[in-house]
């Protein structure tokens, strides 16, 4: 079971029962690294034409009672001083790594940790994919994780994920959570305590 699909079930598992929930989430990466493809097998759409998103796309996927507004923003090397505006309310980070360009990776990692310092995603949960899994230069998931020293993010709940956006292994999200609505797996992610209580104040 991917760790991606279980973390995004376990939102949908705590808060059944509740208001119909936005969640804003925010989808970054390098250029070329698969984020419109992958938004685009998210919400169920055609992949075989893509355009480098110039600045930003945004789609909203609905997984059971929760809506996903989920933001992809270019990641060009001119567009990345931008991505810290589109940060405030984010629920969730979603960060695209093309596992086969083993040549970017260090610039990836400078990226990535720079994110991680922003103010505005203290605390916010991590979810990484491993994206281009289908090709056989693709480093494993495991061998990503070790060289962006995952395991330092002690502030957040974060998991990495396998996955090919093209072929939509891995990034089957709602498909994955309609089907196992009876399982129980999950991850604590610390965003849940605020939305929930959001939930209830809605209810009342």
């Amino acid at each position: 079971m991917g760790e991606v699909q279980k973390g995004l079930f376990s939102v949908i598992e705590k808060l059944k029962g509740t208001a119909e929930l936005e969640l804003r989430i925010v989808l970054l990466g390098l250029d070329n690294a698969g984020k419109t493809t992958l938004l685009k097998q998210l919400a169920s759409e055609d992949v075989n034409t893509i355009t480098p998103t110039q600045g930003f796309n945004i789609k909203s996927v609905t997984c059971d009672a929760m809506k996903l507004n989920v933001w992809d923003i270019g990641g060009q090397r001119k567009i990345r001083p931008f991505w810290k505006k589109y940060l405030e309310n984010t629920d969730l980070l979603i960060y695209v790594i093309d596992s086969a360009d083993k040549k970017r990776f260090e610039e990836t990692g400078l990226e990535l940790s720079e994110l991680i310092d922003e103010e505005n995603l203290k605390g916010v949960p991590l979810l990484i994919f491993a994206n281009k899994q289908d090709l056989a230069t693709a480093s494993p998931a495991s061998e990503i994780a070790e060289g962006l020293n995952l395991h330092t993010y002690r502030d957040r709940e974060w998991q990495i994920q396998a996955c090919s956006a093209v072929s939509g292994e891995g990034v089957q999200v709602c498909k994955y959570i309609r089907q196992k609505s009876n399982k129980t797996n999950h991850f604590p992610l610390s965003y849940l305590l605020c939305s929930y209580r959001e939930s209830l104040l809605l209810s009342d």
